[in-house]
């Protein structure tokens, strides 16, 4: 990093444990503030103590439910009264759900697209009054996944909710170049997590049980064995997020060898774009 991030101030949905907290720990690393929100509001704290601790750097920690808009607000009102505002947005939001197409049930559907889509959109659209109100450096964070480059069986309502964000990401992208915040969109691959846990553990009970089978993960891996073949620690997903965010580039893959699976099917769109510009 060229850019001296001391005196800013980063916020990471999500950020209590995996992805989130390690792109809170290397910000803070750089010298942010930084504040956890997380919907694991102890463990939030406890990873907020644990970086101040470490970097010397002043932290706060907010339960937060992104399902809940009022959540958000609150969360980004207590942001800006105790670091005194927002430069770096993560919107690290995102649940896992497995499942065929024809066991997926609507509340599986709701409550995914409830958390990943308009999840990320509520923490957008809290935060991005403090960003705007900053000058200099400035950036967004949107939290997508590798697969939707590369897509696989058994994870449409996953996989439905990432490209929602990416399309979104694109958008808010354009929206707000002229204004100089630079937004990004993350594509982590696999990674040692307790990704599905945290998810099972934060869908409402009022759902019921969800459309999931034992063998979801395993046809999963079987069309799309790139998945599998190199999942990380998430400091190593990150390890270049702050020069990707000097360099404000509009794409951030984490890890993961997809190039072939996502050869084809760019091959797949070009040629089709191809055949409609015929006359």
């Amino acid at each position: 990093m060229t850019i001296d991030l001391t005196g800013r101030v980063a916020v990471v949905t999500g950020g209590a444990a995996g992805i989130g907290a390690a792109m809170a720990d290397v910000l803070a690393a750089a010298g942010t503030a930084v504040a956890i929100l997380d919907i694991a509001g102890d463990a939030a704290a406890a990873t907020a103590d644990a970086i101040a601790e470490r970097h010397g750097v002043a932290t706060t920690a907010v339960r937060v439910d992104v399902g809940d808009a009022d959540s958000i607000v609150a969360a980004a009102d207590h942001v800006a009264s105790t670091l005194g505002g927002c430069d770096v947005l993560c919107a690290n939001v995102g649940v896992q759900q497995f499942g065929a197409v024809d066991r997926l049930t609507d509340d599986d559907w709701r409550f995914v697209l409830d958390v990943n889509v308009l999840g990320t959109i509520r923490t957008v659209r809290a935060f991005l009054p403090l960003i705007r109100q900053r000058a200099g450096f400035r950036r967004i964070v949107l939290t997508s996944s590798l697969s939707v480059l590369a897509p696989a069986v058994r994870m449409a309502a996953y996989q439905t909710s990432k490209f929602a964000v990416l399309g979104f990401g694109e958008t808010l992208r354009y929206e707000l170049a002229d204004v100089g915040i630079g937004v990004s969109v993350m594509f982590p691959g696999g990674m040692i997590t307790t990704h599905l846990q945290s998810s099972a553990e934060s869908r409402p009970a009022e759902l019921g049980e969800t459309g999931a089978q034992d063998d979801d993960l395993t046809e999963m891996l079987t069309h799309r064995p790139s998945a599998a073949a190199e999942v990380v620690d998430p400091a190593h997903a990150v390890r270049n997020l702050l020069a990707d965010l000097e360099a404000d580039h509009p794409f951030i893959v984490t890890h993961g060898e997809i190039g072939h699976d996502y050869a084809e099917r760019h091959g797949w769109i070009v040629d089709a774009i191809d055949r409609g510009g015929r006359p």
